[in-house]
């Protein structure tokens, strides 16, 4: 019964967003910035009662901290839709966390407006207060004798004792109220923005990441499906050769060679399945694994069949693709030894050059002859195919028949000693 896996689309989800922790430190970083900005300011221009901005300022980006991250809650639901609609998300919501911002920053700093108008009112002797309306209201002394009395604008009364009072700012009521937090509101709004921006670049950083190790997982994936097609392509091709010839010696009577060759044969598989197909192994064991292979052979041409195996030492550690050798020598043995009368030698060499193994199959039969062009059926193209796959461009493959006779292929592919892909 088959399975079915269904792809968890939420984890999926989840893996493209950014963490808690990135979040919270952009956060973080955007307020600290702005903090550190205005506190430069205020010290630059000279703003007074800097002890007490300092903390309320404190106040005010600590609040501005918890309605962005309220305003990432909010982002977070769109973070898998379009750019347009993400972008859209956050013009919408930085708008009330912009007024909301504002609204703290006037709390915070009313008590200390109302001491700066004290200290101006102190330093010029006269009295600034608010009604209880909310207007702030001027209060100048009676004009002494030789002196002017300043004339500020606003609406003046007279007291009884002739002291004057002037209407210097009413209270905000209605459209002007909203005015004056609009006007604050205004450049929190595209600080907002501004973080909103680093978030959605940081977002579709995170996002293609999480796309570009999707599609290098469905790449691995088409590779190794691809590999193990390959490979299996070649167990039924052999099988049916050498059932074919172990139907060939029963027939005839020779079954002491029918029988080493079905132990033969049992070596053979034992060996080649205990392999993964889309593994590599060691090259000794590939060599190894040639040698049970032949064995079977020199069971059906114990005669002509002549075998030469070099592997330097140094190389039986390398890395290869499992059975990569083998329809290069089961070519060597079905058009060479197969096709002649007399002795054919089979050698299979392996040396290296720089940074590069050579993998060489060769013998000295009578070449194709008639048996078509230079691919020998699927053998050589499976090779070709299964290296092309495995390596790209940085495996080669020289085939051709050689002047005095015979076929030689050459695999030239990079020199790796390491267990893993």
């Amino acid at each position: 019964m088959a399975t079915e896996y269904p792809i968890d689309q939420d984890a999926r989800s989840e893996a493209s967003r950014l963490s808690l922790q990135t979040v919270l430190f952009s956060i973080v970083g955007l307020w600290l910035t702005y903090f550190v900005l205005v506190t430069m300011r205020g010290a630059v221009v000279g703003l007074e009662l800097q002890d007490e901005l300092l903390w309320r300022r404190l106040v005010v980006c600590l609040a501005g901290a918890v309605f962005t991250f309220g305003m990432w809650l909010v982002l977070r639901l769109v973070d898998s839709r379009s750019l347009m609609v993400k972008t859209a998300t956050a013009l919408v919501v930085a708008l009330p966390a912009s007024l909301m911002i504002a609204q703290v920053n006037q709390m915070v700093f009313a008590e200390v407006q109302e001491q700066v108008y004290q200290k101006y009112a102190e330093e010029q002797g006269v009295v600034i207060r608010r009604d209880e309306a909310g207007n702030l209201l001027l209060d100048i002394p009676p004009m002494r004798r030789g002196g002017a009395t300043p004339q500020p604008g606003g609406r003046a009364q007279t007291g009884e004792d002739g002291a004057r009072t002037f209407v210097i700012a009413p209270a905000p009521r209605g459209a002007e109220r909203w005015r004056q937090l609009s006007d604050i509101a205004l450049g929190r709004y595209f600080l907002l923005l501004a973080w909103a921006a680093l978030y959605l670049a940081m977002l579709a950083g995170a996002q293609a990441r999480t796309a570009q190790a999707r599609e290098e997982r469905f790449r691995m994936a088409a590779k190794a499906a691809e590999l193990r097609s390959l490979r299996y392509q070649i167990n039924p091709h052999f099988l049916f050769n050498t059932l074919n010839s172990l139907s060939s010696l029963v027939i005839t009577g020779k079954d002491e060679r029918a029988e080493a060759m079905i132990q033969a044969v049992s070596n053979f598989y034992r060996h080649s399945l205990a392999e993964e197909p889309t593994e590599d192994v060691a090259l000794e064991d590939e060599i190894a694994l040639q040698r049970d292979y032949l064995a079977i052979e020199e069971v059906r041409f114990p005669e002509r069949l002549l075998v030469e195996i070099t592997l330097p030492e140094q190389l039986e550690r390398a890395r290869v693709p499992g059975m990569i050798l083998q329809p290069l020598v089961e070519n060597s043995v079905r058009y060479a030894v197969a096709r002649s009368t007399t002795p054919v030698h089979v050698t299979v060499e392996a040396f290296a050059e720089g940074d590069r193994l050579h993998l060489v199959v060769a013998d000295d039969g009578p070449g194709l002859g008639d048996a078509g062009g230079g691919g020998f059926g699927i053998g050589l193209s499976n090779v070709r195919d299964r290296l092309r796959a495995r390596f790209g461009s940085n495996a080669t493959v020289i085939s051709g028949q050689v002047e005095d006779g015979g076929y030689r292929t050459e695999l030239i592919m990079p020199l790796d000693f390491n267990n893993g892909r």
